[in-house]
C-alpha cells in the first residue's frame, strides 16, 4: 500500500465516511440554531449571542479538524453508527468539511457584526445556517457541499 506522501498515491480521495453521519450532525446543528434563532426573536439576546457562538465554535471544529473529529462525528461513530447496517456506499469527507467551514463563515459573520451593534445579525446568521442544517438533515441536500462541488468544477478547490 503507497503511503500517504507516495507520488502514486497522490490525488487520492480520503478514505470516505458514512453519508449519515453529516446528516444526523445536521440535525442536532439545525435544533441548536433553530432554538438560537427562536431565542433571539423573542428578545433573549444574550442566550442567542451565546448559542451562536458555541455553534460557530462547533462550525470551526468541524472546518478545521475535519468532520471525522467533530463532536457530532464521533458521536455518530460511537453510539449511532453501530446500530446501522453499513452503507451502501462511502463519502468523500471534503465537501461537507467545506460546509463545516461556510457554516464557519456565516457564524463568524452573525457573532462580529452582533458585537459591532447591528441589531439582527444573530437572528439573520442563526436562520440562514439553520435553513442548509435543515436542508441537509431532512432532504440530504448539503448546500455546503453543493458549493464545494462548484468551485472543485472550477478548479479552485480539489477536485473529489
Amino acid at each position: 500500500m503507497p503511503s500517504p506522501t507516495d507520488p502514486a498515491s497522490a490525488g487520492r480521495t480520503p478514505a470516505g465516511i458514512d453519508p449519515r453521519g453529516p446528516r444526523f450532525g445536521a440535525a442536532i446543528t439545525a435544533t441548536l440554531l433553530l432554538i438560537t434563532f427562536v431565542l433571539a426573536i423573542a428578545g433573549a439576546d444574550a442566550a442567542a449571542f451565546w448559542l451562536l457562538v458555541a455553534a460557530t465554535l462547533l462550525f470551526a471544529w468541524g472546518a478545521f479538524a475535519g468532520v471525522r473529529r467533530h463532536p457530532y462525528g464521533l458521536l455518530f461513530a460511537k453510539l449511532v453508527r453501530p446500530r446501522l447496517a453499513a452503507p451502501a456506499e462511502l463519502e468523500d469527507p471534503r465537501p461537507p468539511t467545506f460546509a463545516q467551514g461556510v457554516g464557519f463563515a456565516v457564524g463568524l459573520a452573525g457573532v462580529l457584526l452582533s458585537l459591532l451593534g447591528v441589531e439582527y445579525a444573530v437572528p439573520i446568521a442563526a436562520a440562514i445556517a439553520f435553513f442548509a442544517a435543515f436542508l441537509n438533515a431532512a432532504f440530504d441536500y448539503c448546500l455546503g457541499c453543493q458549493i464545494y462541488l462548484l468551485l472543485a468544477r472550477a478548479r479552485i478547490v480539489p477536485r473529489t
